[in-house]
């Protein structure tokens, strides 16, 4: 999730009171390894950001991703910061199926994420990202 998150972050995640029907486009989340992943590493809890909602349908051409038909306002990305893999195109876009959400992490060229695994189920969302702090060029707290 770098440049949003630091490798040593320590992060305040909403667990109590959580819905997944709460979760909005740009939410940082907390959620359980897919059961099918296609990346290496250990298993365990991911966070990534919810990218495209229930019902949305989602697609990139060259760095720039499409919600819904417009261009996603992403201002947490570096401007030179790669897309990586792309994500189905403007002839065919990506329909996210009802309950499931569409998750990508901020470092897109370097990212394990929903172009690989696909959209995730709002059931297997922990929760969402409130506070960071620790982060290395941000001594206080920020919040979401």
């Amino acid at each position: 999730m770098a440049p949003t998150l630091g490798v040593y972050d320590r992060i305040v995640v909403q667990k109590a009171f959580f819905t997944w029907r709460d979760v909005l486009e740009g939410d940082i989340v907390v959620f359980s390894h897919p059961p099918l992943d296609h990346c290496p590493g250990p298993g365990g809890d991911l966070v990534k950001r919810v990218i495209a909602l229930p019902g949305q349908t989602i697609y990139s051409s060259g760095n720039s991703i499409y919600v819904n038909g417009r261009l996603l306002a992403e201002p947490y990305l570096p401007h030179y910061d790669p897309l990586g893999p792309p994500i189905a195109t403007s002839q065919h876009p990506y329909r996210v199926p009802p309950g499931e959400f569409y998750l990508l992490g901020d470092n897109r060229a370097d990212s394990c994420d929903s172009r690989y695994w696909g959209p995730i189920k709002g059931s297997s969302i922990a929760g969402k990202v409130m506070l960071v702090f620790w982060h290395d060029d941000h001594p206080d707290f920020r919040r979401f």
